[in-house]
């Protein structure tokens, strides 16, 4: 578990951005807080190697579930899919790379 802004963000050698063991690229810079235990992770890997439960997707879109690991911004889900892969407070460039795993994050209603 590392501390990133203020957040606790759990996973598998979390950096102070939080980036992880599985994604740590210049642009791997969210996390996710997981609809079925409310804990920010960097990935869906780090939440299967860590939590000790399934993973459920969000259903909200004004669910505040993205943190930037840059400025500490939190975005609803909807503010997130919208961005652009660009954090709206900093500018902070994220993977775009992500949209191939929205399905384990955010439900088809949402996308």
């Amino acid at each position: 578990m590392e501390v990133v802004h203020g957040r606790e963000v759990y996973g598998v050698a979390v950096g102070p951005e939080t980036r992880c063991v599985h994604y740590e690229s210049d642009v791997d810079v969210i996390a996710i807080r997981f609809a079925c235990c409310g804990e920010y992770y960097p990935c869906y890997e780090c939440h299967e190697a860590v939590a000790d439960h399934e993973a459920a997707v969000w259903e909200d879109a004004s669910a505040r579930a993205v943190l930037c690991g840059v400025c500490g911004a939190e975005l609803t889900v909807g503010e997130y899919l919208e961005c652009e892969n660009t954090c709206p407070d900093c500018g902070a460039s994220f993977n775009p790379g992500c949209h191939r795993h929205y399905d384990r994050y955010f439900s088809p209603s949402v996308r």
